[in-house]
Order: structure tokens, then sequence, then C-alpha cells
């Protein structure tokens, strides 16, 4: 049965969680920072999902992750020093290859236990991928799921931006996914106006495994009331969104002669701060100028969202009953079923079946 067919008075807050509201999904790809702010021979401290990471670039330019506390006594790494090959705890000088390895415990004789050999420190899968640095949280490597990648454009990074949310995973997520704030969290002359609205039809889809596990809406023509979509790219545009877990969105815009591609990612600190980051692509002429003229847009967009989420944290404080709608809310009830099944998939060590089937939902915006 498509949950998302039932009366609004029916969702209560427990089937909004469907038992998985706050959990952190593990196996899975998160966005951990903008490939530009790791410059070579340097490593950074991140904290994701609750873990410590060290996050460095080795003297051949690759990246690489491992867990950011000693094995010894739990100092962190990232306070050491680093020679673009191996990392020194700046307590009692331990050192560790890229790989996790241990290469050296100067305290030690050569009799006594442990020796460097006997020691490794957890290291996580890393990618580089379109300027943005991706750690895998998980175990099975040998059945990680793709890395993000924007369609078409994906050499054409443009600009960067992030913002802490102080909230959970979900909370964060479900801005990504929700059709209908548009008008009034984001309301401008530029971008939309509270009388704009009026009613939409967007064909939605499965994505195919391949890709990850989530939906897409279809490519369909921008609405008349996203006027920033014209006045950036020109002509008539044509827009496809997808949703992947954990926590991903990317947006294909593009007219007959320029494309604009926006990666949104959100990576939980802990259970109660959020990263957000937004990775925006384009092939507009305009370089250094345009991204100056961007980058106080995007941020002021980011933060309205920032703002928005906020209130509803005052809000849900007060444990008030809440419900989902028909058929705006759709998209958020679709996370939380695929939140469902990837966690009954790595429970059952299967792979997740994606249970979500095409339909045309229809709401005002």
């Amino acid at each position: 049965m498509d949950d998302t067919r039932h009366p609004a008075n029916a969702a209560t807050a427990a089937d909004y969680r469907l038992g998985v509201g706050g959990v952190m999904l593990r196996e899975a790809w998160y966005y951990a920072l903008p490939a530009k702010a790791l410059k070579r021979g340097r490593m950074l401290h991140r904290t994701l999902l609750g873990e410590p990471v060290l996050i460095g670039r080795a003297a051949d330019d690759q990246v690489f992750a491992m867990r950011d506390t000693c094995p010894h006594q739990g100092t962190l790494l990232s306070k050491g020093k680093f020679d673009g090959r191996e990392v020194a705890c700046p307590y009692h000088g331990w050192r560790f290859a890229t790989d996790g390895r241990c290469t050296s415990i100067p305290s030690q004789t050569a009799d006594q236990k442990p020796q460097p050999q006997d020691i490794r420190a957890t290291t996580y899968a890393v990618a580089e991928r379109q300027g943005n640095i991706w750690v895998f949280m998980g175990t099975a490597e040998t059945s990680m799921p793709p890395v993000p990648e924007v369609p078409s454009i994906g050499h054409r990074l443009q600009l960067h931006v992030s913002m802490t949310f102080a909230c959970n995973i979900d909370l964060a997520v479900a801005g990504l996914m929700d059709p209908a704030h548009g008008a009034f969290v984001h309301r401008s002359a530029l971008w939309r106006k509270e009388g704009s609205i009026h009613e939409k039809h967007k064909a939605f889809s499965p994505l195919p495994l391949s890709e990850g596990l989530g939906w897409r809406m279809d490519r369909h023509r921008a609405s008349r009331n996203s006027r920033a979509y014209r006045l950036f790219l020109g002509g008539s545009p044509e827009t496809e969104i997808s949703y992947r877990l954990p926590s991903v969105r990317i947006e294909h815009a593009r007219t007959a002669k320029y494309n604009y591609c926006g990666l949104t990612a959100c990576t939980p600190v802990d259970a109660d701060r959020t990263e957000v980051h937004h990775a925006m692509y384009w092939d507009v002429p305009g370089g250094a100028l345009l991204r100056a003229i961007m980058r106080p847009f995007a941020r002021r967009f980011l933060d309205q969202d920032r703002r928005a989420v906020m209130a509803m944290v005052e809000g849900l404080a007060f444990d008030p009953p809440t419900m989902l709608v028909q058929d705006a809310d759709a998209q958020t009830r679709w996370y939380y079923r695929l939140k469902r099944e990837a966690l009954t998939a790595q429970a059952e060590g299967r792979p997740p079946r994606n249970p979500i089937a095409p339909v045309t939902l229809r709401w005002r915006s």
C-alpha cells in the first residue's frame, strides 16, 4: 500500500519516523569537505557521525582518512605533525602511514610488546570527485554504493558554501525534499513570491540501484515562478532533481545553451548537529565576477533554510503531535521508508530494494 495516499489525520509522529528517526545511517558516503580546502601535505580534523576523523592529502596528492585518535592513549593525531607520508602523534611520537600501519613506537625496546607491526589505526575509504571529498562511514567496502556525482558538467565546480544546522540529520534532510516551503522561506522578488503559488504536477520514478537508493523528480519544464533559473540560464530551463540516501540532493537545470548543477549534502556531526554543504556547478560565462555575485545569494538561501529548521526544532521541543499531508509530504515519507529499508537490508545482509513506484504527485507551491 502506498502510505502517501493515507488521509492527513492518519499521519502521526510515530508514522512520520517509522522507527528510524534520528538514526545515522552507516555503510554510506558522506560529504567531508571541498577538495580545495585540503592542501598537499596537510591534514584536518572532522567529526562525522560522532566519530573523530583525520583527513589528509599526502605528498603524492592522494587523499586519505583515518580515525583521529592514537591507539595508545587517544590523543588527536591531527594535533601532531605530518610530513606528507606519515602522521606523528604529538604525545609519544607514535607514527602511522596513510594506510593506518604503525611504523614507529619510540618508547619500545626491540623485545617489548607491542611492536609497530602489531598496531594499526582505523582507516576509512575516501574519494575525491568533482572537487569534493567524501568519506565512507562503514565497513562493507565490497558493496559500497556509488560516490555521488553531478551529471554533465562535473568538471565545472564554481562555488561551495556550507553551514551548521543545530538539528539531527532527519530535520536537515527534510528541507532538501520539501516542495512547498519556497514561497515562504525563500520569498524574494528574484526567486519566489507568496502570490505566485499555483498547482503543480510532477512525475517521480525510483532511482536504479546503480545510482543509489533514492528517487528522481523526472525532467520537466521549470515552474513559471522559478524566475532565477530564467535569469541565470536564459531561455526556458528544464530541471531534473534526484534524492539519494543518506542525504544527497542533485539538481540539473539546463537550457539549449547553458547548464547548472547543484549538489546539496547533509553530513551529521553528531546526533544534534548537521553540516549542510552546497556545491554549485555551471557553464555560464562570468568567472570570478559571477562567483562573487552568487556567493552571498547562496549563503542567504542556505541560512533561510537553517532558520526555518531551527524554528521547527524549537517547536518540536514541546513534543507536539505532527502530521504529513498528501502529496506535498510524500517525499518525506519516502525518505523514512528508504531509510528503514536500508537498515533492514544491512541487518539481513542483503542488497536493499527500492519500494518506490513511479507516480505523479500534485501540490501547490
